[in-house]
């Protein structure tokens, strides 16, 4: 059976809804970061790649060796294609834009590598992304094409490396996943117009971090442990890499969460690297996203590196979480 291909898949949506090809080259270039990326983590070990680099970023969160490497992946696959004015980055402090008169209409939010402690034990990785038209295409940039609500994402998606190398991305009309095929470099549709299951899956939170919950939190987690929920029975599973407990979440069903603590109280998780692309992504497959109070994709950011609490997956498995969270 021969397969659509990504390449192909991007240039149908572009054709059903007219646009001027500017975003399928777009997807395209982060597709060519993806397999680069892929790559660099499948011969990791073997160079040398392993490990921290003795740094700390922004997040104040240790630097691996990987890291560094996926963030300037990003940087030298854009380079030199206009389409993007300015990309900002859960590794930089700022937001990056390239010099001269280019004028692209879309600016890029990416975190290179999620999850990118799991490197050293051959673990799940991702890379998420969020692009958003810019307000006023120009050679000027402004702050206010990045602080804006999920909900005015034009497209969000996130690429999975584990036993396969998956893309899956959602343009405002459903989410397809592609799985790459490493012997040619091409990924192919293997998922098409994905749903959350419903009625069934499990819940993924750190358990570990249960002694800075509060009440209301550990009571609600509990309830999901115990099997007691409105939404039914569901197993725990946690991976430690949002996108691979993401992506398990959106196949199998259940419930992401990911709360705010008394050590974080606006929780662990960047809000436009992280839960805005892929609350877009989960609204697209039938499921929400929540901060625990307001739907994630209404937030407004006041920060670039703004954190908020995330509760993400099956329609009802969120809305339990939240009206557990608010009883």
């Amino acid at each position: 059976m021969i397969r659509t291909t990504l390449a192909e898949q991007i240039a149908h949506d572009q054709a059903r809804n007219k646009a001027s090809g500017e975003l399928s080259l777009l997807l395209n270039r982060i597709t060519l970061a993806g397999r680069m990326i892929a790559a660099e983590i499948m011969r990791a070990g073997l160079h040398g790649k392993l490990g921290r680099t003795g740094e700390v970023n922004v997040q104040g969160e240790e630097v691996k060796a990987l890291d560094v490497i996926a963030n300037e992946i990003f940087l030298q696959v854009f380079a030199n294609i206009e389409v993007v004015k300015s990309m900002a980055s859960e590794e930089m402090e700022h937001v990056h834009t390239y010099e001269g008169e280019r004028a692209g209409k879309y600016v890029l939010l990416f975190d290179p590598l999620d999850g990118s402690g799991n490197i050293d034990v051959c673990g799940s990785m991702g890379t998420i992304f969020s692009i958003f038209r810019r307000l006023e295409p120009g050679a000027g940039t402004s702050a206010k094409d990045f602080f804006r609500p999920g909900h005015e994402q034009i497209a969000a998606g996130y690429v999975l490396y584990g036993p396969a190398t998956m893309f899956v991305y959602t343009a405002g009309n459903g989410v397809n996943g592609f799985t790459l095929d490493r012997s040619i470099g091409a990924f192919y549709l293997t998922h098409p117009n994905i749903q959350f299951a419903s009625g069934k899956g499990s819940y993924a939170v750190n358990e570990a971090n249960e002694p800075n919950w509060d009440d209301k939190t550990k009571a609600m987690v509990r309830t999901f442990r115990e099997g007691r929920t409105a939404c039914g029975k569901r197993s725990a599973r946690y991976v430690g890499a949002l996108v691979a407990d993401f992506h398990r979440t959106m196949i199998q069903g259940g419930v992401y969460m990911y709360p705010g603590d008394k050590k974080s109280p606006n929780g662990k998780l960047r809000l436009l690297y992280e839960c805005s692309p892929l609350a877009m992504v989960a609204r697209e497959a039938g499921g929400a996203a929540s901060t625990g109070t307001m739907d994630v994709l209404d937030v407004v950011p006041e920060a670039l590196h703004q954190r908020v609490p995330l509760f993400i997956g099956a329609k009802d498995d969120v809305a339990e979480a939240v009206r557990l969270l608010q009883g």
